[in-house]
Protein backbone atom coordinates (compact mmCIF):
# COMPACT_ATOMS: atom_id res chain seq x y z
CA UNK A 1 0.00 0.00 0.00
CA UNK A 2 1.19 3.50 -0.79
CA UNK A 3 0.62 6.87 0.82
CA UNK A 4 -1.44 7.89 -2.20
CA UNK A 5 -3.72 4.87 -1.78
CA UNK A 6 -4.28 5.73 1.90
CA UNK A 7 -5.16 9.35 1.10
CA UNK A 8 -7.41 8.31 -1.81
CA UNK A 9 -9.26 5.84 0.42
CA UNK A 10 -9.66 8.41 3.20
CA UNK A 11 -10.93 11.00 0.71
CA UNK A 12 -13.49 8.46 -0.44
CA UNK A 13 -15.03 8.76 3.04
CA UNK A 14 -15.47 12.56 2.80
CA UNK A 15 -19.13 13.38 3.31
CA UNK A 16 -19.82 10.26 5.38
CA UNK A 17 -22.05 11.48 8.23
CA UNK A 18 -20.64 11.49 11.75
CA UNK A 19 -22.01 8.55 13.75
CA UNK A 20 -20.47 7.61 17.09
CA UNK A 21 -18.85 4.11 17.05
CA UNK A 22 -19.74 3.51 13.38
CA UNK A 23 -17.32 2.64 10.59
CA UNK A 24 -19.27 2.30 7.33
CA UNK A 25 -18.26 4.42 4.36
CA UNK A 26 -21.13 6.56 3.14
CA UNK A 27 -23.40 5.57 6.05
CA UNK A 28 -21.62 6.82 9.16
CA UNK A 29 -18.40 6.85 11.19
CA UNK A 30 -16.56 8.60 13.95
CA UNK A 31 -12.88 9.58 13.80
CA UNK A 32 -11.69 6.12 14.83
CA UNK A 33 -14.21 4.54 12.46
CA UNK A 34 -12.58 6.40 9.57
CA UNK A 35 -9.13 5.02 10.41
CA UNK A 36 -10.63 1.55 10.95
CA UNK A 37 -12.35 1.71 7.56
CA UNK A 38 -9.17 2.75 5.77
CA UNK A 39 -7.36 -0.10 7.57
CA UNK A 40 -9.95 -2.67 6.41
CA UNK A 41 -9.81 -1.41 2.82
CA UNK A 42 -6.02 -1.43 2.52
CA UNK A 43 -4.55 -3.68 5.22
CA UNK A 44 -7.28 -6.27 5.90
CA UNK A 45 -9.35 -7.36 8.89
CA UNK A 46 -9.10 -5.20 11.97
CA UNK A 47 -6.39 -6.47 14.36
CA UNK A 48 -8.56 -6.28 17.48
CA UNK A 49 -12.20 -5.85 18.47
CA UNK A 50 -13.34 -2.57 19.92
CA UNK A 51 -15.35 -2.50 23.12
CA UNK A 52 -18.36 -0.17 23.19
CA UNK A 53 -17.32 3.36 24.15
CA UNK A 54 -19.21 6.47 25.17
CA UNK A 55 -18.55 9.94 23.72
CA UNK A 56 -16.80 10.90 26.98
CA UNK A 57 -14.78 7.67 27.25
CA UNK A 58 -11.39 9.40 27.44
CA UNK A 59 -12.41 11.79 30.19
CA UNK A 60 -14.33 9.09 32.09
CA UNK A 61 -11.50 6.54 32.01
CA UNK A 62 -8.59 8.96 32.26
CA UNK A 63 -6.43 6.49 30.34
CA UNK A 64 -4.55 6.83 27.06
CA UNK A 65 -6.66 4.14 25.41
CA UNK A 66 -6.42 5.56 21.88
CA UNK A 67 -2.64 6.05 22.06
CA UNK A 68 -2.08 2.57 23.51
CA UNK A 69 -4.18 0.97 20.76
CA UNK A 70 -2.35 2.94 18.06
CA UNK A 71 0.99 1.78 19.45
CA UNK A 72 -0.17 -1.85 19.32
CA UNK A 73 -1.25 -1.74 15.68
CA UNK A 74 0.48 1.14 13.88
CA UNK A 75 4.10 2.23 13.45
CA UNK A 76 5.02 5.03 15.88
CA UNK A 77 6.74 7.99 14.18
CA UNK A 78 7.66 11.52 15.24
CA UNK A 79 4.96 14.14 14.69
CA UNK A 80 7.59 16.11 12.74
CA UNK A 81 8.08 13.15 10.38
CA UNK A 82 4.37 12.72 9.54
CA UNK A 83 3.62 12.63 5.83
CA UNK A 84 0.54 12.12 3.70
CA UNK A 85 -1.20 8.89 4.67
CA UNK A 86 -0.06 8.92 8.29
CA UNK A 87 -2.47 8.84 11.23
CA UNK A 88 -2.48 11.87 13.54
CA UNK A 89 -3.64 11.71 17.17
CA UNK A 90 -4.95 14.75 19.03
CA UNK A 91 -5.52 15.69 22.67
CA UNK A 92 -8.61 17.89 22.78
CA UNK A 93 -7.74 19.63 26.03
CA UNK A 94 -4.93 20.13 28.51
CA UNK A 95 -4.50 17.26 30.93
CA UNK A 96 -6.96 14.91 29.22
CA UNK A 97 -6.19 11.73 27.28
CA UNK A 98 -5.92 11.84 23.49
CA UNK A 99 -9.27 11.08 21.88
CA UNK A 100 -9.31 12.32 18.28
CA UNK A 101 -7.58 11.06 15.17
CA UNK A 102 -7.37 11.72 11.46
CA UNK A 103 -5.26 11.00 8.40
CA UNK A 104 -2.79 13.52 7.00
CA UNK A 105 -3.83 14.21 3.39
CA UNK A 106 -1.11 16.67 2.35
CA UNK A 107 1.09 19.20 4.12
CA UNK A 108 -1.29 21.30 6.18
CA UNK A 109 -4.42 19.21 5.41
CA UNK A 110 -5.99 16.25 7.21
CA UNK A 111 -9.11 14.10 6.89
CA UNK A 112 -11.19 13.34 9.97
CA UNK A 113 -14.73 12.67 11.14
CA UNK A 114 -15.93 15.78 12.88
CA UNK A 115 -18.42 15.46 15.77
CA UNK A 116 -21.92 16.49 14.68
CA UNK A 117 -20.93 16.90 11.03
CA UNK A 118 -19.25 14.46 8.66
CA UNK A 119 -15.90 13.26 7.40
CA UNK A 120 -14.15 16.32 6.03
CA UNK A 121 -10.76 17.43 4.76
CA UNK A 122 -9.66 20.25 7.03
CA UNK A 123 -6.76 22.66 7.14
CA UNK A 124 -4.30 21.66 9.86
CA UNK A 125 -4.64 25.11 11.43
CA UNK A 126 -2.72 26.11 14.55
CA UNK A 127 -5.73 25.11 16.68
CA UNK A 128 -5.26 21.50 15.49
CA UNK A 129 -1.45 21.56 15.34
CA UNK A 130 -1.23 22.57 19.01
CA UNK A 131 -3.35 19.56 19.97
CA UNK A 132 -1.42 16.97 17.91
CA UNK A 133 0.40 14.60 20.27
CA UNK A 134 1.38 11.59 18.14
CA UNK A 135 1.70 10.31 14.60
CA UNK A 136 1.73 6.79 13.20
CA UNK A 137 2.21 5.08 9.84
CA UNK A 138 0.21 2.12 8.64
CA UNK A 139 2.18 -1.15 8.73
CA UNK A 140 3.39 -2.37 5.35
CA UNK A 141 3.56 1.12 3.91
CA UNK A 142 5.62 1.35 0.73
CA UNK A 143 7.58 4.59 0.47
Amino acid sequence: MTRGEIVDEARGWVGTPYCHQASLRGAGCDCLGLVRGVWRALVGPEPESLPPYTPDWAEALGEETLLMAARRTLVDISVDEARAGDVLIFRMGTGVPAKHCGILAAPGQFIHAYWGRAVTETRLAPWWSRRMVAAFSFPGLED
